[in-house]
């Protein structure tokens, strides 16, 4: 292979700008022309982008026989005539050159230079192009499964990227060949070479898929404001409207949950809830604990704590299966949030049996629900001895059931 094959397949294959391309190509026929004459001072080098080819020309200037003081810069009447007869002494001679005239080793030792510069133009050109676009929803197909990463064929660019395990949501599987998203989180350089690293779980991809989904977000009618997330279980996303007609929620959330049904699929089942964001503290963080209904706030600014204040039977709806409702809300509003139920007698008619989760094992709060008890109230209204026949539950138990749930409204 020659070096006018290696620059067609240079030419064909690389999405790198024309200028660049003729600067490289330039480079590396110059360097060949020093090492055979000493100098590339009178030479041309002409690349042809268009046709994928190449011309080398030597100029120096015509002086009589005889009169050759530099060879380097003038050639002899009698050799430019054997050029072409119409020369004549004053004028400026073109010889072209061939590659077969620098031999077979100079153009080996070239062609490798050249192929060398052409990976470093591709790697530096898919490095900036990737790291344009970080924050960018990419669509591609799983082109390897391994043990800690996924490699995907972007659709867009035939690219190889990477979804590291680390970056992936819990419950996410993917097999060769099937499609993924990710959104573009960061471009690295490992061993030189450019490695584009997709994200599932950070924050944007949420956002991006938000925007694919809600037209009012694209056209910035409704921002997002903030979103926090524990990837495949929950998040929660505050988002604001600059135009009063429009319901930011409602808008995100779409006619029937149609909106954010196709990105909750996306995510896994992801439970996302939608508020509306507000500067005020106190109404924000009674929103962000949604879907629990909040009695009262007091709050710390000093501190950014906030103690809020619920009816039994919110208090587990705000705190949320493994705290993650709580702890949410909490990043969001930026306050820490501790959480008090209401203990005026008023409110306090009547606890649910979950309530006491830290005090009895589950399946004697199961056994109860199973007769038909869901609050503590309606266990004391029946007999020990009723719930000992019902129940199946040991005396000993039934009296500690019993003793707990008179003291809950003693005080």
């Amino acid at each position: 292979m020659n070096l006018v094959d290696t620059f067609s397949d240079f030419k064909a294959g690389k999405n790198i700008d024309r200028p660049t391309m003729v600067r490289v190509l330039e480079d590396v026929f110059r360097t060949l022309i020093r090492k055979k004459y000493g100098s590339d001072d009178n030479f041309n080098v002409i690349v042809n982008t268009q046709q994928g080819d190449l011309e080398l020309w030597r100029v120096r200037l015509i002086v009589p026989d005889g009169e050759v003081m530099d060879d380097r810069s003038q050639i002899s009447v009698s050799e430019a005539i054997s050029i072409d007869e119409d020369y004549e002494v004053g004028e400026e001679c073109y010889e072209q050159l061939h590659l077969e005239d620098f031999g077979r080793r100079a153009i080996q030792a070239a062609r490798q230079t050249l192929i060398s510069r052409i990976m470093e133009l591709e790697k530096d050109e898919i490095y900036r192009r990737y790291n344009e676009r970080v924050g960018d929803i990419v669509v591609g197909e799983v082109n390897q499964v391994l043990k800690k990463e996924i490699l995907v064929i972007d659709d867009a660019t035939s690219n190889e990227v990477v979804l590291p395990r680390t970056e992936m949501i819990r419950g996410d599987y993917f097999r060769k060949g099937e499609i993924v998203r990710g959104v573009i989180k960061r471009v690295e350089m490992r061993n030189n070479a450019p490695v584009v690293i997709l994200s599932r779980t950070d924050n944007v991809f949420l956002e991006k898929l938000l925007e694919q989904e809600v037209p009012e977000i694209e056209d910035g009618l409704i921002t997002v404001k903030k979103i926090v997330r524990m990837p495949g279980e929950r998040a929660k996303v505050a988002v604001e409207s600059y135009d009063d007609r429009i319901d930011p929620v409602g808008a995100c959330v779409g006619m029937k949950g149609s909106r954010i049904h196709g990105i909750v699929r996306e995510l896994n089942n992801e439970n996302i809830d939608i508020v509306n964001y507000t500067s005020n503290d106190s109404l924000f963080i009674q929103r962000s604990l949604t879907p629990a209904k909040v009695s009262s706030i007091e709050i710390d600014t000093e501190n950014q704590r906030a103690a809020v204040y619920l009816d039994p039977d919110q208090v587990s709806l705000a705190i949320g299966k493994g705290g993650t409702n709580i702890k949410l809300a909490s990043k969001l509003t930026g306050f820490e949030l501790d959480v008090f139920r209401n203990v005026d007698e008023m409110e306090i008619d009547d606890v649910d049996l979950d309530e006491f989760a830290d005090e009895l094992e589950s399946w004697v709060i199961d056994a109860l629900k199973n007769i038909g008890c869901d609050t503590a109230r309606s266990v004391l209204e029946l007999s020990k001895e009723e719930l000992l026949r019902r129940t199946d539950l040991e005396e000993e138990t039934v009296d500690e059931v019993l003793r707990i749930f008179a003291s809950e409204f003693e005080e």
